[in-house]
């Protein structure tokens, strides 16, 4: 009986066109999240940030939503507040603009509501796009797999809260894309409207450069013409302008050159007792490596080597595994470049996991396996790993280590 209604399920699966597949793998994978985000509010207490039983919009509208928020309805200060010691208090400038005004548009006034439509519509069409960007390299089932891991992994709830991560990774998806097909003037659209959703466009313009190398190594097997290589050279300085162009808006606009970077340095001071008073590259994550090892009772250098290990493993997972090696150069080297622009410029705390996210065609490599057992485990281990982060960060939420 078993197999009689599957059958016709798996010829029924079969039939549908590829957009009907996403959707269908998409929409469950949302109802599932919201199973979670629900069941954790069932743990949420009085000493939660969220109080007791707090409701879908709570979470829509918590952590760093609020700052989102704040820029949709109040904008940018002129004036950059101070704590009570004179340094930079934290400020909206930390966060860019186009996921709150596009959310403010999208829900006509009702901002938590156009953040949920936002980061929804946007995490189907990253779907869409991954899929597109892994299938030539991976195969078309292996490609569905990774786009379930993607859309049930463990942040899959950055698809259903105030956070501009979603319209990030599809942007960065299109512009991977859009790399992989050589199809790069529309990156001159692109790129911008990336650079001022999320940090991260600085990686971008490394990967271009990168790339560029690449490509020219490769000539002979792969003709490079002249209207690429000046369209690499443009993008790549595009991206680097585009880069800076929000400390530059900043300065201009508070009266103060290093604003922007002081405002990133103020969150900092929640977890050092002495943090450093300018911006140094590297300097965060050596910091960092030392604070949790002085959390975890061990001396700093014992951080240090951990930090040395992982750095170490992810190169070699990069340059010498087969199944990321499957998804190509160009993915490799976003890798490679976005972990190198962490590592430059943040501070590793609770918001780790979540700055990952842009590593999202990685999924791919963990797709490749064709076990059916091994596929649907590792579906199942996204799902714990999704509830295991929400419990975390939106049901417990009590500690300074649970900050998505």
């Amino acid at each position: 009986m078993a197999d009689g209604r599957l059958i016709p399920a798996l010829r029924g699966w079969a039939r549908l066109p590829v957009i009907g597949r996403i959707a269908l793998i998409y929409v469950a994978a949302r109802l599932v999240t919201t199973g979670l985000l629900l069941l954790a509010s069932g743990f949420s207490t009085s000493v939660s940030r969220f109080g007791i039983a707090p409701s879908l919009r709570d979470y829509v509208l918590g952590w760093d939503a609020q700052w989102y928020w704040w820029v949709a309805v109040t904008g940018y200060p002129h004036t950059l507040p101070l704590t009570d010691a004179g340094d930079i208090a934290e400020n909206a400038w930390a966060f860019l603009p186009i996921y709150p005004w596009v959310a403010n548009i999208a829900g006509f006034g009702d901002w938590a509501a156009g953040a949920v439509l936002v980061s929804l519509v946007a995490g189907f069409l990253a779907s869409l796009v991954l899929h597109r960007l892994l299938r030539p390299r991976i195969g078309a089932s292996a490609a569905m797999w990774a786009v379930a891991f993607f859309a049930s992994g463990p942040l899959a709830a950055m698809f259903q809260v105030g956070y501009a991560e979603a319209l990030f990774v599809l942007l960065l998806l299109l512009a991977l894309d859009l790399v992989a097909r050589r199809r790069y003037a529309w990156l001159y659209a692109v790129l911008p409207v990336m650079g001022f959703t999320r940090p991260g466009i600085l990686a971008f313009a490394l990967f271009l450069g990168l790339h560029g190398i690449v490509r020219w190594l490769h000539r002979a097997r792969e003709p490079l013409p002249v209207r690429h290589i000046v369209h690499i050279i443009a993008l790549g300085a595009l991206a680097v302008v585009v880069g800076f162009a929000w400390q530059v808006i900043v300065g201009i606009v508070t009266g103060d050159p290093s604003a922007y970077l002081k405002t990133e340095l103020a969150w900092r001071r929640n977890w050092l007792l002495e943090p450093s008073t300018e911006f140094l590259p590297f300097e965060g994550f050596v910091r960092g490596a030392e604070f949790w090892a002085g959390q975890a009772g061990m001396p700093g250098w014992t951080g240090w080597v951990v930090l040395a290990l992982l750095v170490a493993g992810a190169a070699a997972v990069l340059l010498s595994s087969a199944s990321v090696r499957r998804l190509g150069s160009d993915i490799r080297l976003w890798s490679a470049s976005y972990l190198l622009y962490l590592l430059a410029v943040f501070f590793p705390q609770s918001s780790t996991l979540r700055l990952l996210m842009p590593l999202t065609p990685l999924w791919g490599a963990l797709a490749v396996p064709r076990s059916r057992r091994y596929r649907w485990g590792m579906l199942a281990l996204c799902v714990l790993a999704q509830w295991l982060w929400i419990l975390s960060m939106y049901g417990l939420a009590s500690t300074f280590y649970q900050v998505p």
